[in-house]
């Protein structure tokens, strides 16, 4: 096969304690998926079932990083998140089959142009630009499961300047990862190197050029950012 362009460089993750990389095909997002944090943003959770945004696969990057504030915007702001990477895929994935499908887990952070994201819902316009921006996805290296004790339960936090800003546990989720990940299986059939982020807790908010981001998923793994 010849192309007409030379195809772009495989987006990938590290891979904990190798030198091997994960390919990433996809990124899927949950939206709404921790109570206090869809309260805080002005909805009923009880209300909805999950919803999924994505992000290009591309808009990854390996932690600890150093990441430019991003055009566009006068209001970025964090969200911390488990994030399960597939190692097999399917259609129609029972919730009890979800865990067989599962290579690793890792952490990461939803970077959000908020004012963006609110001008889009105040048109009714698409998320698109305020998600799937350059460089919106930092993410620590991926832990493969058989080192992963649970996907149910186990705090997640962030900090901005040593300041706690998210602090729940993912035993909050509103749809846990079988659920949601089965859901998610009846509207697309999923593949290897999909990438799901889970949701953030309550506390998301503002950074500024010069802030330092530390958060983590216990048991999963931690991560570094840095605003310039």
């Amino acid at each position: 096969m010849t192309f007409v362009l030379t195809p772009p460089v495989q987006a990938s993750v590290a891979v904990e304690n190798t030198t091997n990389r994960f390919p990433v095909r996809r990124i899927f997002c949950v939206g709404r998926n921790y109570e206090a944090h869809a309260r805080e943003m002005g909805n009923d959770p009880d209300r909805e079932p999950p919803f999924f945004f994505t992000k290009p696969a591309d808009a990854v990057v390996d932690c600890p990083c150093a990441l430019p504030y991003p055009v566009q915007t006068q209001d970025l702001h964090h969200e911390i998140e488990l994030v399960v990477a597939l190692g097999t895929g399917g259609a129609n994935i029972a919730p009890q089959d979800v865990p067989a499908h599962i290579w690793g887990a890792a952490v990461g952070i939803d970077f959000t142009r908020r004012d963006l994201q609110q001008l889009a819902k105040d048109t009714r316009r698409p998320w698109d630009m305020s998600k799937g921006f350059d460089q919106s996805a930092p993410m620590a290296a991926i832990r493969p499961m058989a080192d992963i004790a649970s996907l149910t339960q186990g705090r997640i936090w962030l900090n901005v300047n040593d300041e706690p800003r998210q602090d729940a546990d993912i035993a909050d989720m509103i749809w846990s990862v079988n659920d949601h990940v089965a859901y998610l299986s009846r509207y697309v059939t999923l593949a290897p190197g999909d990438l799901i982020m889970t949701g953030t807790p309550a506390g998301v908010g503002a950074v500024q050029k010069g802030d330092v981001l530390t958060g983590g998923v216990d048991g999963v793994g931690t991560l570094d950012v840095q605003i310039t």
